[in-house]
């Protein structure tokens, strides 16, 4: 039985491509959109590249970039210059 990870993100200008490019890049997510936030959960693993969130906001971002608007997250965390993953396995 799969586990589901997520990620909760403010619901702000800075956030928006950033989940723009999670949905992209993890198709079966399912989203969640409340006041303020938008929780994202995946069975799994869910992954946050930079090359996409850079093609999204046109300039260079760090995947650190990414704990000044996440709110929670479920799932063990890999992070890599590339990457921003979180996953149970």
């Amino acid at each position: 039985m799969p586990r589901i990870v997520s990620i909760t993100l403010q619901n702000t200008d800075d956030a928006r491509p950033i989940i723009e490019a999670i949905t992209s890049d993890n198709p079966d997510c399912t989203v969640h959109s409340y006041p303020g936030i938008v929780k994202i959960d995946r069975d799994d693993s869910l992954t946050v590249k930079r090359a996409s969130v850079e093609e999204r906001i046109g300039r260079n971002w760090d995947p650190q970039e990414l704990h000044l608007s996440m709110v929670s997250m479920a799932g063990n965390l890999d992070e890599d210059d590339d990457y921003f993953s979180l996953s149970w396995s």
